[in-house]
């Protein structure tokens, strides 16, 4: 019997094509929480990027596992080695490049430009304000966007020693501390609530969704993700943007 959910947001609850939860998603929670089934988002967003929605959770696993809450209790509170911040942002300094800093409930950006706006535009999220690299080495970071390709990864891992870089898009990476993740977060959010993983699902359509879509009793891969999170799900439903969560939870019998 399942007793809680947990959602993707990019891709999974919103579609890329409208950035909107869709009339089945609504339709989909309304009986889900008719049922008693808790639900929660698992995103690697901060609070303050998650957009208003018209359904409703009981807690929020955040920058990929890094910080959690339910009710306001805060369920796991795990930021990034404050000498790898400095290493980062050194880093990011030499190479000139872009970088976005999470703390739990804020965001930063080092500078606009062309890049970011595009993927503001894609992603369909606000612009965060931006700050000196003074002022981000002050901030308890969760997570670092690192706005380059994926052939840079590998130095900058070199680099890190407490930090892992899981990537959901070709555009950028995350940089997250090495024992933290989606997983992770729901594994504390379950124990909360006393629901083992097999009593759970989870949706999502990107790579730093493998470790909780194989983890969770049922992982259910969108039919946009990628052929490699696909393949390390338990089921494949439709797109984001084609009823996807309606139509897996009707064919599952959750609702």
């Amino acid at each position: 019997m399942i007793k809680a959910i947990f959602f993707d947001i990019d891709g999974t609850l919103l579609g890329f094509k409208t950035h909107m939860v869709s009339p089945g998603t609504m339709t989909a929670f309304e009986r889900l929480h008719q049922k008693g089934i808790l639900t929660f988002i698992s995103t690697g967003r901060p609070m303050v990027l998650i957009p208003p929605m018209p359904i409703s959770f009981d807690g929020y696993i955040t920058v990929n596992g890094g910080y959690c809450i339910s009710n306001n209790n805060i369920l796991l509170d795990n930021p990034i080695d404050h000498d790898d911040c400095r290493r980062w942002l050194e880093y990011v300094k030499r190479k000139e490049l872009t970088t976005m800093a999470f703390t739990a409930k804020e965001m930063f950006i080092n500078r606009i430009d062309p890049q970011t706006i595009a993927l503001r535009d894609e992603l369909g999220f606000k612009m965060p304000p931006i700050s000196p690299f003074e002022e981000l080495d002050k901030q308890t970071v969760y997570q670092f966007i690192a706005m380059q390709p994926e052939s840079d990864d590998a130095e900058v891992l070199s680099n890190l020693r407490q930090c892992r870089m899981p990537r959901w898009h070709p555009a950028f990476s995350d940089i997250i501390p090495i024992n933290s993740s989606k997983a992770v977060g729901i594994e504390h959010t379950l124990r909360h609530f006393g629901i083992a993983p097999d009593e759970a699902m989870a949706f999502g359509d990107g790579e730093n969704d493998i470790e909780m879509l194989e983890f969770i009793g049922c992982g259910v891969a969108m039919g946009n993700a990628s052929d490699f999170v696909k393949q390390k799900s338990d089921y494949v439903t439709d797109s984001a943007d084609d009823e996807g969560i309606l139509n897996a939870l009707l064919k599952l019998n959750v609702i």
